[in-house]
């Protein structure tokens, strides 16, 4: 397979992961055939930043079904080992996730070689004070619509909502890695959501060979070297095998 032949040896790895990385660890993504907002479009309202900070009810849903999210008890698949299990074999793996379940983490990868761009699900932040706190201890006081314990504003899960930026400081480290990479992996993302999908840009610009693992045909497609419709928990430790070979 030529593939396996190109990235043998690759010392420098980017990996751009998107929901589909975690579906086989339960969490359902987002705009798959199956995803949350194909069954439901309306439920992206809650994730907008104008809708949850203007409307209590859409608070309230948002936060009676972020308790019941699978993220909560899900576990790292095969294709989060994999990666951890490059990186610990000596292999430089740089992660730049839209996921905000903290699965790479929680699959043994340093906190430092994950760049949550999108936030994380696990703290939770006040958005008129400095505040943060665990998200689970806010979601301990069962309140439907949880405010700042220190000022009584808005409290809202460290997750970027549609209407916010990025983490400017996140997304140029996210740029340095996508430059740097030697091969450039995307791994269940539609690439629907700028910037980060421009990472697959960055990365070409500069050298990197772009191979994009995913279901579903994506924007980008055309910028790879390899597109691989395959199922991500089986072919990303074939990949990663490959690399250390």
């Amino acid at each position: 397979m030529e593939l396996i032949d190109r990235i043998r040896g690759a010392r420098l790895i980017g990996v751009l992961t998107g929901a589909g990385i975690s579906t086989a660890s339960g969490i359902p993504d987002y705009r798959g055939p199956d995803g949350v907002w194909t069954r439901r479009p309306s439920a992206v309202n809650a994730f907008t930043l104008e809708n949850f900070m203007a409307d209590a009810q859409v608070r309230r849903e948002f936060w009676r079904s972020y308790a019941q999210h699978a993220a909560w008890t899900a576990e790292p698949n095969a294709a989060h080992r994999a990666l951890a299990e490059l990186d610990g074999a000596g292999v430089a793996v740089r992660v730049l996730t839209q996921n905000v379940d903290g699965l790479h983490q929680k699959a043994g990868l340093a906190a430092r070689k994950v760049l949550e761009l999108h936030g994380t699900m696990h703290t939770t932040r006040c958005t008129a004070c400095p505040v943060r706190l665990p998200t689970t201890e806010v979601l301990e006081r069962g309140e439907d619509d949880p405010r700042c314990p220190e000022c009584g504003g808005i409290l809202q899960p460290d997750i970027v909502l549609f209407g916010q930026t990025l983490d400017g400081d996140v997304f140029e480290r996210a740029r340095h890695v996508a430059a740097a990479s030697e091969v450039f992996l995307v791994l269940g993302s539609s690439l629907q959501v700028e910037p980060a999908a421009s990472l697959c840009t960055v990365a070409v610009r500069a050298g990197a060979m772009l191979v994009i693992v995913n279901r579903q045909p994506t924007p980008y497609d055309e910028k790879a070297a390899f597109v691989l419709r395959d199922d991500i928990e089986t072919v990303v430790p074939q990949l990663c095998a490959a690399v250390r070979a």
